[in-house]
């Protein structure tokens, strides 16, 4: 596993963090976005989604209600929220086994609840607030 960490200090800033993420990400992808509410993990979403060339930030939104949000033609970016679900059983429901099949990036918010549903070979980012001003977002290789 290799890791770093990046410290944010603005939306913007973690926006764009998101955005060289996503110019890097291999596909096909699994990635796990890790914090609490409010960490972050949509608006690095955002960045990610820009940086794939999949969406622009302004037409990223949670999935927190409708679960899968899929951004871009040719390659695709599934945006999943598992909040809500309360089984492994319920994600399967979701469809994620044909999806994980798919040449595509999953970002996957509350994935860590289900670590059996995810491919060894991932990428996690972890978020957190290390004040009010300042977000810590640590990437690791997983796998």
């Amino acid at each position: 596993m290799s890791a770093r960490s990046v410290q944010t200090r603005s939306e913007e800033e973690t926006i764009a963090l998101g955005e060289e993420i996503g110019r890097g990400l291999p596909r096909p992808a699994v990635v796990l976005l890790i914090g609490d509410l409010g960490a972050g993990k949509t608006t690095i979403a955002k960045g990610i989604a820009k940086g794939l060339g999949a969406a622009e930030p302004e037409d990223v939104s949670s999935p927190t209600f409708t679960l899968i949000h899929e951004y871009g033609e040719g390659s695709k970016l599934y945006h999943i929220d598992l909040y809500r679900i309360e089984s492994e059983g319920g994600a399967l429901a979701l469809g994620l086994d044909d999806l994980l099949d798919k040449d595509a990036v999953l970002l996957v918010e509350w994935g860590e609840r289900f670590p059996g549903l995810w491919p060894a070979d991932r990428i996690e980012i972890r978020l957190r607030w290390v004040d009010e001003e300042t977000r810590e977002v640590t990437l690791a290789r997983e796998g």
